[in-house]
């Protein structure tokens, strides 16, 4: 038997004992068993109303206030990511992407709105296959910039508020898998078969990062809405957006 819930079934018989010996101790000095049963049984009687205020109620609101915080921490290291990672390398890959222009309109803002149709871009990105042409993709210079970027990679993937988003963790994943598949291999001398691996590990991830980037942006419209501002202002995938906050594409990387 695990030794911990041994321990709690022993404790539990403890308080048992101690109760029904204070209870006995009671009867012996006042002699008032009818006394006894109407507190006891008016005592039992709100143990299920404590179990409603206290497992139902309260409980429920401190795990919703629990979530919200956990989901602040989580989005908190995601904006990180994009910041200094994930957006650069999302805007590389989309210039090879030969069908990007059927999502390009789903995940910009609209002038007039200022806004992004989440539910129409969502339902895009559904039936959406990238179309990456690898050939023009320049791998060595690529894989350096995900070797630069290893560390910070890993810290990622290290931090336990990210365990529970399974999502954003398999997109760590597949460009973490990306990097070490361009690090061990000669890029000089890909085969067509290696090319071809390349290129379906690159579009999963690509895939992947579009989908989360997506999810971030409706996030912060929700939680955050000067963030979005700024980051429709500041959309990689707009170009609408003023010289000065527009991403250098060709030297993203």
């Amino acid at each position: 038997m695990n030794k911990r819930f041994s321990w709690k079934i022993i404790a539990g018989i403890v308080m048992i004992v101690l109760s029904i010996l204070f209870y006995f101790l009671h009867f012996l000095i006042f002699r008032d068993s009818h006394h006894i049963f109407i507190y006891l049984l008016g005592d039992i009687a709100f143990v299920f109303i404590e179990v409603l205020l206290v497992t139902i109620i309260i409980h429920q609101i401190l795990n919703e206030w629990e979530k919200q915080s956990h989901l602040k921490k989580i989005n908190m290291v995601i904006e990180t990511f994009f910041s200094e990672f994930g957006k650069h390398l999302l805007v590389y890959l989309s210039n090879f992407d030969e069908d990007f222009g059927e999502i390009h309109d789903m995940i910009i803002a609209h002038k007039e709105s200022a806004n992004i149709d989440f539910k129409k871009a969502f339902k895009s990105l559904k039936d959406y296959q990238a179309n990456i042409t690898i050939e023009k993709i320049d791998l060595l210079k690529l894989s350096d910039f995900l070797n630069h970027k290893r560390a910070f990679l890993v810290n990622l993937l290290q931090n336990p508020n990210l365990m529970e988003h399974e999502t954003f963790t398999e997109t760590l994943m597949a460009i973490f898998h990306i990097a070490e598949e361009l690090k061990a291999r000669d890029l000089k001398k890909l085969s067509k078969e290696d090319l071809q691996h390349t290129k379906i590990d690159i579009v999963r991830a690509y895939s992947l990062l579009i989908y989360e980037w997506l999810s971030y942006m409706k996030y912060i419209k929700k939680n955050y809405p000067y963030f979005y501002v700024f980051a429709m202002r500041t959309n990689p995938f707009d170009e609408r957006v003023s010289k000065l906050d527009q991403i250098n594409k060709d030297n993203i990387i």
